[in-house]
């Protein structure tokens, strides 16, 4: 739908669906002040823009990557301030890939006990069981 000055207008449910996004989401990221409260008609309906769309992408896409409510907050405040430079979002972003590749080396440390104690373990009908013996030692 498209108001009298060219600016396309949607509801929550349109929002959602162009977005990908679920509307319980959407009311979440309202709710915790992520997306802007949306200006309403005058009988009451919600109405979203372009604007309310490219940000709900951006917020949707960061989650994806793995960023938190707090880095995506950061990274918005920056943009919105029109203080971002690519050195800070560079930083933030090195910082997250950090804590990436510190998940996947203890992601990988878990798959390599796992993996040694599931085939020392016999699959047979008995109590000694090396999983459950790798499960409780220390």
């Amino acid at each position: 739908m498209t108001d009298h000055e060219g600016v396309t207008v949607l509801t929550r449910g349109q929002l959602a669906r162009a977005t990908g996004c679920n509307i319980e989401t959407i009311r979440y990221y309202e709710k915790i002040a992520m997306l802007p409260e949306p200006p309403r008609t005058a009988s009451g309906y919600r109405i979203y823009d372009d604007r309310h769309a490219i940000r709900l992408r951006f917020i949707l896409r960061a989650r994806e990557l793995g960023f938190s409510i707090h880095d995506i907050r950061g990274l918005l405040e920056l943009v919105e301030g029109g203080r971002q430079t690519c050195a800070e979002v560079k930083g933030r972003t090195e910082r997250h890939l950090a804590g990436i590749r510190a998940k996947l080396a203890d992601l990988e440390k878990m798959r390599q006990v796992l993996e040694t104690a599931a085939a020392k373990c016999s699959g047979d009908n008995v109590p000694e069981c090396p999983i459950i013996e790798t499960l409780t030692s220390a």
